[in-house]
C-alpha cells in the first residue's frame, strides 16, 4: 500500500525537461513544485536537490521526507507527474513541516488534474 516503486517515479531527463517547459509551478518556502497532467496515467514524481542546499547526507535526508510524504499521499497525486525542487531553507525542515508545506501545495494542485 504504501509502496514506491518505479513506476511511480520520473526517472527520464526528458520527462523531467518536460516538467519544466509545460508544467504549473507552485512556490512554497522551501520547495518549487512543477506539476503536469501524467501521460501514463499514473502520478509520478521526481525530487531534485541541488548541492546548494547541502551536504550530501542532507540531500538525501530531504529527498527521503518527500518520498515519505508521497508514499503516504498518492492519492492527492493521481493524475499529475510532480517535480519537487529544493530550496535553500528546505534543511532545517523536519517531517511535519515538510507534511505541512506539500499539503497546502497539494491543494491548490487539485484544480490542475484533468
Amino acid at each position: 500500500m504504501f509502496s514506491f516503486p518505479k513506476e511511480y517515479r520520473l526517472l527520464r531527463r526528458a520527462d523531467f525537461l518536460r516538467l519544466s517547459a509545460a508544467a504549473h509551478k507552485l512556490h512554497t518556502p522551501s520547495f518549487l513544485i512543477l506539476a503536469a497532467p501524467s501521460a501514463h496515467g499514473k502520478g509520478r514524481i521526481g525530487i531534485t536537490v541541488s548541492r546548494k542546499v547541502g551536504t550530501a547526507v542532507v540531500r538525501n535526508r530531504i529527498k527521503r521526507l518527500v518520498r515519505e510524504y508521497y508514499r503516504h499521499h498518492k492519492g492527492c497525486f493521481v493524475s499529475l507527474d510532480v517535480n519537487v525542487i529544493a530550496r535553500r531553507g528546505a534543511e532545517k525542515l523536519d517531517y511535519r513541516l515538510v507534511s505541512q508545506e506539500l499539503d497546502r501545495a497539494a491543494e491548490r494542485l487539485a484544480g490542475i488534474r484533468c
